[in-house]
This record gives C-alpha cells, structure tokens and sequence, in this order.
C-alpha cells in the first residue's frame, strides 16, 4: 500500500527519502501545510514540475454563472469556486547560474518531512552542480496556527567545497491568471479529464490587479476578483542572514514580484534567507489597499517577534493541540503516524477557519472547488466538540450565518423554514445537478444533529438558546411542509418523498431511510429544544418567539410527525430498504466488476447505476450508526450483513462508517480491515484524487472510527462506552472532553481506564453498568471481552436467492451491453 523505503514508518513525522516527479499531485498534498484560513501545497520552493502550484484561502471563490443545457425554474444558478492564490512559496535557487530543477539535477542526498509536533515542512538535500560543486540546501516553511494570516519559510544554501555565485530569487506570482517566467500554464487555460469531483476552471482573468509595490526587501500583490468582488493582499519581506558579500535587485509587476538576492559565496560560508507572507481577504467590500495595510501590520509584528520564536510558539500552539486532541494505538507504529497525519489534517482545515466552513479539501487543494459540505457536520464536527469545542463553535456559526440563504432556498422549491445548500462557499446553493445536489435533503437534519452534538459535548446552552435554535427551528419547519400524511392499515404516517439519502447512486427516491430517521430526530430536537427554552428562560424564550415569528403550535405539530414518521421495514427479508423500491432493483454483482470500471461513477451513466441495489457509499448503515438508540442489535446486524456486499466504497466517507457499524455487530476483523483503509485514503491514494487535496471527512471519520468503533463510545441518552479493541493492538488512548471536564480513556483486553481532570463528576455507562467519576480521579473498569465476534464478511452469495416482498427472487449481475435471457420466476413458484 505504501512504499516504506520511501516513507519509513515514524509516529510523528511523514517522511520521504526520495522524490518522484511522478506522483508530484498526491507529495503535493500530504506535505501540505494549513491553518484553515490559508493553506499552501507542499510544492518544491523551486516553483517547477508541480501538478498543481496551490495556495488556498479558505471562503476566497469567484462566482459564474451555471449554464444547463436545459434549464429549469428552482435550478442552481450561481455556481461558486475557489481561488488560487498568489503564490509565495517560490524561492529559487542558482549557482554558478544553474538553476536547482528536479528534472535535471543531480541530487545527491534528499529528505522530505512534515513533523507533526511543529507543523514545520522540511526539506534538505546535497545538489552537485554540472560544474561539480556540492550544494547543500535546507528549506522549511510553516503556516502559523497562531498568527492567522500568517506564513514563513527559509532556506539555507551553503556552497560545500567552493566558492560559488549564489542566487536566491524570492518571488510571488498570480498562478491564477499569469504565467510564471517559465512560461507555465495559467490556471485559467488548464484542462481536465472529466471527473466531477475537480473544480472548474476559467477562460477569462479571475484577478484583476490593484495596488502592487515594492520597499526594499517587501513587496505586495493586491486583487479585486472580477465576479464574486471579494479582495485580497498578499506581502512578503525578508531577513538575510549571511556572512557572505550580497546586493538586490527587485521587480514588481501586477502578476509578479521578485526579490532577488545574489551572493558571492564562499566555500562553506552559509546563506539564509527567511521570508514572512502575510495573506488577507475580504468578501465584504474593503477595498485591496486597505488589506495591504492590514498585510504590513502582520509582517511587522512577525518580523519583529522574529523566525525562531514564531516557529517556538507554533510548537507550543501543536503541544497543546496534541495534549487535548491525540489517539494513541499501542503496538503500531504504522497506525500510529498515519492516525497523528489525519488529526493533523483536521487542524489544518479547521483551527482557524474562524466562522468559515470547513470545505471538503480544507485548504490544501483546489478539489470539489472549495465547497462545503454535509461532510463537516457529520464526519468533523465530532471531533472538533470533543477535542476543541470552540472551533466546533466556529463551524456551527457558519451555518447560522448561511440562515438568510437558505430561508430564500427553501422558499424557491416551495417549502416554509430554511434549506441549506448542498454544496456552496457563500451560502447559496452551487450544485448543477439536482438529483445528488438539492435532493439531499438531510443536510438539514445533518445540520441540526452536529448542533445537538456540540450540544451535548458542551452543556453550551448558551449558544443553542441564542442562535443554535434558529437552526433547529428552520430547519424543522422545512420537514413540516416537505412530508405529508398517509393512511396505512387504519394508521395515520408521515412520508417524505423526492428525496436522495447519503448513497448518491440512488437517487430523488420516496422514504429514503437514512432521510426519514434523521428527520425524525431534528423534529424532536427542535421540539424539545423550543419547549425547554420555555421552562428555563421565559425572556429568552419570548425573544426567539419574536426572532421567528414561531406559532406555539409548530413544536406539537413537529412531534407528532416524528413519532409518526414511516420507517421502511421489510418483514420478508429482514431489513430496513434504503427507500421504498429499493428492493425492486435487481442487485449489482460487485464481486464480479472489474477493477478497471471503477469507481463507477466514471465509468457507467447515472441512469444505469441508479436502476441496480448498489451503493456508493453507506446509507442504511450510517442511520444504524447516528441514531443506533433507535434500532435493535439484532436490526443493525440484519442491515449491516445485507448493505456491506452492495456497497462499493466510492466515496472516502464510507469506510469509516462500515468499520463503526463492523466492529459493533460483530465483524471485528472486517472492522479493522476499513478502518485500515480508512487511514490511508490519502496516504495510499486508495481512490486516485488525492492530488486533488486532502480527503477532510474521511480523516474526521478515522477519528470516530477510533472512538465510537473501537472504543465504543455513544453519546445518545447519555456518555457510554462498549470497546471493541482489535485483536493486535496493545492497547487504544483517546480523549474527549464532557461538559468542560477532561477525560482520559485507555483501552486494554481486559480492563477500560478513565482518568478525569479538573472540572465536574461525570456520570455515564460501560456495557450497561452505571459509573460516576469524580475530578481528578482513576476508575478501572473490568472488561470480560471485546464484543461479539464474526468471522470472515457478509457476501453477495448470501443474498442470492432471497425472496422480495412479491416472491421474486433477489439475483446480481453486472451491467453489459450484451443480450441475456432470463427464466421469469413466478411470484407463487
């Protein structure tokens, strides 16, 4: 899976010993480094031979027009993505007037490594020259979690065995719309293999240049965007430090900026240079001049704390990260680096995201065209409220802000509250296809069960009662008008129809699983959220009356639809379907695909994957995992043994999930084998697009795997743990923290640990059995086993054969142009 010549296994640090122009995309994007705000790919100073040249600022997007083939009234019409931005990583380097170039030089000596305790990407290598000096060059760059708009980086050039020419040509570049003096491909001209998880690109100029100068070692780049209107500065200035004789030269351009140093080296005298960007944006009108400003007044103050203390103080800032947020796996080191390089993904995308969303690549790559999606709420969001509950803060704030959209969404398609935008950077809907886009409808239950969650994780009431209740509300009034009642058998339902569950190689069905479950748990919380407010705070509780205009009569009407709501349920099989037809579908033979027509989606029409039982990613069985309280032991057992044969695993948030609901029914080998594939979605390039940047959820989801799979922790109906540790391991640490108290869990075969820090008791259960823990403490908790266990994995050959509803059996088969003939089998046969 993983070249460990060139990656050696290292708990703390992705290392690579060689390089490879040929995977350049997938270097490029573990060795990013982010905060996310700003984010740059980890592309060699040298600023050549890269997939892509990115540099990311999170919610920086132009906008255009949608343009469909046949429109339609209610069609997305806006379509949003991001922005590269102006690149400041490039520092070349010359001796003798040799460039330093991957494709030609003759490297000698090469390491790469991203520590994951300083967030420092460090690169160092021994360069022969063609005149046969030795070269020895060590470059380091950092995004500052601490400083927002913040970045540095250095580079240290030491001629080994001469005297030499040295040059250093520090630049920043508009790689959106000019071209570099290499003469590369605007990002506006570049073209793409169709695949529609890569973002747009454009034919006419993005940036359109405003104030650009120089100061001596400074220089500023500014930008107006020419649709969306947002802004953007970027700066740089730099701190020579050498013994050897240097002068400058500079150049300033609306799409460039050089500073360009050149030193008469000595043999063994070193240069260093160290660069200070400063990036910032506004989406709100400030003019580009002002954002200059706002860049000098950061610089100054980096510069003057200087290089070596800010890279200290983003070493304490990862300490602490580490201290409240790490995953410990005893025995594996190799499980061990690759689950640090995921929680080091999540900080990346959201630390200092600060009310922006967490887009779906974070910051570190331009993939799915920097939108946000469901996948924050579901796959992120539990981390960040059990680890650091104020960037989980953050991300909820962003979807109150997007409340106004999505009021106008819900009132185009004719429904009462909010809609929220299945994939968007401003808050208003960017999906041109509205089957797997706006028909998924359950982002806004999505939505409402990640404030719940923080909810639950915080006790923050505070916030739920000041604005999370806006969210609760909307989005329960949508479900009100969207659903309709129905008579079954003298009993009164309630049906949501034309809809798309999570599995989107199923699409606008009637009564998706997943879709009803989850709106039954909103309408309840929004219920229940309204009529607490009530009894606890009357003044705060009359305000939000007020805010929303709520009839008291809404919270009453919401429950009786939620405890009215259709579950589908097949007696015959045993099951809960997908939707009400799903099981009308003849079943896709997985087991028989061939590897080279996947993933299906780039191989075979909607239409034809939607006419087949197959999945792209967990449906059923994620609702199994988000409201396991609502299904019995022996259903999820039944559900998860059908779905996991049908469930293709094309999208990265599926493994995850498979790997949770495995390990609680049973299937403790098949739960460690996803979650292992899980880990390396990236890190292996399991699905071939991690040039494209991080894949955010699935590394959210390797958190969850870890804590609610093998440690068993559930929070619905109160804290409580059922571990599952993988045969294996020696042991499993985790932390999450309740209501503002620290707790320390350690998994062993055969005791459970809970250490408690300063704070409040907390109370909660171990297979059933009741345990309060006091500040300060240590409970050691016996441990009979590690759960039920399943051997081998559900297959097609079990399903075979089955009877539907009608008495028609269940057969699989692959979709092929050829003619088969097929025996009609009667319903009585």
């Amino acid at each position: 899976m993983i070249d460990r010549d060139r990656f050696p296994v290292d708990p703390w640090r992705l290392i690579e010993t060689s390089f490879d122009l040929d995977d350049a995309g997938v270097t490029e994007t573990l060795f990013a480094v982010g905060n996310g705000y700003l984010g740059m790919r980890g592309n060699h100073p040298e600023g050549r031979h890269a997939h892509e040249q990115g540099t990311y600022v999170n919610g920086f997007h132009e906008t255009f027009p949608i343009r469909h083939a046949e429109q339609a009234y209610g069609f997305a019409e806006v379509g949003q993505t991001i922005i590269n931005a102006p690149d400041a990583k490039v520092m070349r380097i010359y001796v003798d007037d040799e460039p330093l170039t991957f494709d030609l030089a003759d490297v000698r000596e090469y390491e790469r490594v991203l520590d994951l305790r300083d967030g420092v990407l460090r690169r160092r290598l021994v360069w022969v020259t063609p005149s046969g000096k030795n070269v020895l060059v060590d470059f380091d760059r950092m995004v500052s979690f601490e400083e927002r708009h913040l970045a540095i980086m250095s580079v240290d050039v030491t001629v080994l065995d001469a005297d030499a020419p040295v040059t250093i040509s520090s630049q920043i570049i508009n790689r959106q719309d000019g071209e570099d003096v290499y003469g590369g491909t605007p990002m506006a001209h570049r073209k793409h293999t169709f695949d529609p998880r890569k973002t747009e690109r454009f034919a006419q100029r993005v940036l359109e240049p405003q104030d650009f100068w120089q100061d001596k070692l400074r220089s500023a780049l500014s930008y107006r965007v020419a649709q969306s209107h947002m802004t953007m500065a970027v700066a740089s200035d730099h701190v020579i430090t050498t013994e050897n004789t240097y002068s400058t030269r500079t150049l300033v351009e609306p799409d460039i900026a050089k500073n360009v140093i050149r030193v008469q080296a000595k043999a063994g005298v070193p240069i260093r240079v160290e660069k200070f960007v400063s990036y910032h944006t506004s989406g709100s009108g400030v003019p580009a001049r002002e954002l200059v400003d706002r860049c000098r007044r950061t610089l100054d103050r980096a510069m003057t704390t200087g290089f070596a203390t800010l890279m200290h103080h983003q070493r304490t800032w990862l300490d602490a990260f580490w201290h409240r947020s790490d995953v410990r796996i005893g025995g594996r080191d190799d499980l061990q680096q690759a689950v640090r390089w995921c929680l080091f993904q999540l900080a990346q995308a959201a630390a200092r995201a600060d009310g922006q969303g967490v887009a779906a690549k974070g910051v570190t790559g331009s993939g799915y065209s920097g939108h946000y999606f469901w996948d924050t709420e579901i796959y992120v969001l539990p981390f960040l409220a059990y680890t650091t509950p104020q960037w989980a803060l953050n991300a909820l704030r962003m979807r109150v802000l997007m409340l106004p959209a999505a009021r106008r969404r819900a009132h185009q398609l004719t429904e009462a509250g909010a809609l929220y935008p299945w994939r968007t950077i401003n808050g208003e809907e960017a999906s041109a296809y509205y089957a797997a886009g706006t028909a998924q409808y359950h982002i806004n239950a999505d939505v409402c069960y990640a404030l719940a969650k923080y909810v639950r994780a915080t006790g923050d009431l505070d916030f739920l009662y000041r604005d999370g209740v806006d969210i609760a509300v909307e989005t329960a009034r949508l479900w009100a008008t969207l659903g309709f009642w129905r008579r079954h058998d003298g009993v009164e339902r309630f049906h949501i129809h034309g809809v798309t569950g999570p599995d989107e190689y199923t699409t606008v069905v009637n009564d998706n699983l997943f879709t009803n479950v989850m709106a039954r748990f909103n309408l309840h919380f929004a219920a229940r959220t309204v009529r607490e407010m009530a009894e606890r705070d009357g003044e705060v509780y009359r305000r939000m009356v007020s805010r929303l205009h709520l009839d008291p009569a809404e919270p009453e009407a919401w429950e009786r639809a939620a405890q009215a709501m259709h579950i589908p349920y097949s007696p015959q099989l045993g099951i809960h379907p997908q939707d009400e037809v799903f099981l009308e579908k003849e079943v896709w033979d997985l087991e028989n695909t061939p590897a080279d027509k996947r993933p299906l989606l780039l191989h075979f029409h909607p239409l034809v994957i939607y006419r087949y039982q197959v999945l792209k990613q967990a449906d059923v069985v994620l609702a199994l995992f988000l409201q396991g309280n609502q299904f019995t032991a022996e259903e999820k057992l039944a559900d998860f043994e059908y779905y996991d044969p049908l469930t293709t695993g094309d999208s990265t948030l599926s493994a995850v999930v498979q790997s949770i609901l495995a390990a609680e029914v049973g299937y403790q080998d098949l739960a460690q084998r996803y979650f292992e594939r899980s880990l390396l979605v990236d890190l292996a390039d399991l699905h071939r697009n991690a040039s494209d940047g991080v894949h955010v959820a699935s590394a959210g989801g390797v958190w969850t795997a870890l804590v609610a799979g093998f440690g068993g922790m559930r929070d619905d109906g109160g804290l409580s743990f059922d571990p599952r540790l993988p045969a294996g391991w020696d042991d499993l640490s985790y932390v999450v923290h309740w209501h503002g108290t620290r707790l320390d869990v350690t998994l062993r075969a055969d005791a459970m640990t809970v250490r408690s820090g300063a704070g409040s008791s907390v109370s909660f259960t171990v297979r059933g059995a009741p345990f309060t823990i006091s500040p300060e403490s240590e409970l050691v908790i016996p441990l009979d086993d590690q759960g039920p266990v399943i051997r081998d994995r559900p297959t097609l050959r079990e399903l075979i054969g089955e009877r539907r509803e009608d008495g028609t059996l269940l057969a699989a088969s692959v979709p092929t142009t050829e003619t088969t003939t097929i025996d009609v089998i009667e319903a009585d046969s």
